[in-house]
Formats: structure tokens, C-alpha cells, sequence
């Protein structure tokens, strides 16, 4: 794959036939890609009982005392699922307008990712970026691996937009993705082939 078709940025569409249930109707917007390997995270997966408010408190991002007085939105903010690497670390895509020069990885199309208390903290404050989407984990591949699985049918990918990355209707962001490609999704099928 040449440089001109990295899909930094994009979104990757996990097709019905790919076999890990990890990535069971998932929509990946890809951070980084190169001959090296990629990153991404994924939009559409909610973490079970995760929110926002779950991070303030067990990260300490505000004093204990300070969390009432947090905006309810900011703290009602779902956490995502990102993948299956590193569960544990937190990542946020966001716009940018809100940049860290040591920290922010800027991508495209106004979006970056961060990955610092530094970020958590701002949002808790309400002066954070304007559009926000938190995440824990993400998703990775080897030099070589997303092209062979691009290859062998499992991914699809369209342009990144605000509505896949920070939508509030997680369930709904696969079908507008095939949409966005001209895919109607009742007519996928879990098997793959060539002809």
C-alpha cells in the first residue's frame, strides 16, 4: 500500500463475515496508518456502565468535593469501548480546538487525538474541545495485518465525519456509514467470496 492510500483518518466498517466478535459491527476511525502497522478507535461502542463521571472519580481528575458542582451533561458522557488493546488507557478524539502541542496528535479533517489527565481535567472544567468522544483501549494492527484484512473482505471504509466520530447515536453509526458508501445493510451477508 502506497503513502496515498493509508487510511489515516478514515473510518473502517467491520464487515458481518470477519469472525472476531470484538469488532462485531464496528466502525473504526483510524488515528494512524503507515507500512509499520495502525491505530484506531472505535465510535460505536459504548462501554457497559461506563461514564465520564466513573473517570473523575476513580482517576481524581477534580477534588472529591468539586464533582457536584461539574456539569451533569459532562459527567453523563458515555465512555466507549476503543478497542481491545489496552483496555485500561484512556483516549479522547476530539476537535481541534483544543491542542496540546506535546500531546495532541492532530489527524484531519479537525480532529485529534489525546491521551492525558491534562485533557479529563479540561473537560471536567468546561474548557475542553468542543466536541468530545472518550474512549478506553483501542484497536491496533502490525505492519501488513489491516491490508491483508482489507484483502480478505472484513473491512470496508469511508470518510470520517463529526456525525461517526462524536454522534450521540451510537446504534445508529454503522448504518450511516454503509449509507455514506452506497452499502444497504440488509443486503450484507456474513459470508465472503470472490468471483
Amino acid at each position: 500500500m502506497s503513502a496515498a492510500n493509508f487510511l489515516e483518518g478514515q473510518i473502517l466498517i467491520a464487515m458481518p463475515g470477519m469472525g472476531d466478535p470484538r469488532f462485531d459491527r464496528s466502525l473504526v476511525f483510524i488515528c494512524s496508518h503507515s507500512e509499520n502497522g495502525a491505530m484506531g478507535i472505535i465510535v460505536n461502542k459504548t462501554a457497559p456502565m461506563m461514564f465520564f463521571s466513573d473517570l473523575v472519580d476513580q482517576l481524581k481528575i477534580v477534588p472529591h468535593g468539586d464533582i457536584r458542582d461539574l456539569d451533569q451533561s459532562v459527567l453523563n458522557m458515555p465512555v466507549l469501548f476503543g478497542g481491545p488493546v489496552e483496555q485500561f488507557r484512556g483516549f479522547v478524539l476530539h476537535s481541534t480546538d483544543y491542542l496540546s502541542n506535546k500531546t495532541s496528535l492532530p489527524i484531519n479533517n479537525g480532529v485529534a487525538l489525546t491521551a492525558t489527565l491534562e485533557i479529563l481535567q479540561a473537560i471536567a472544567k468546561g474548557n475542553g474541545p468542543g466536541k468530545v468522544m472518550l474512549a478506553l483501549g483501542y484497536s491496533g494492527w502490525v505492519a501488513g495485518q489491516l491490508e491483508n484484512e482489507i484483502q480478505h473482505n472484513s473491512w470496508l471504509h469511508c470518510e470520517a465525519d463529526d456525525e461517526l466520530i462524536f454522534g450521540a447515536n451510537n446504534d445508529a453509526k454503522y448504518a450511516r456509514a454503509l449509507k455514506k458508501i452506497g452499502v444497504d445493510p440488509s443486503m450484507l451477508s456474513p459470508q465472503s467470496g470472490h468471483a
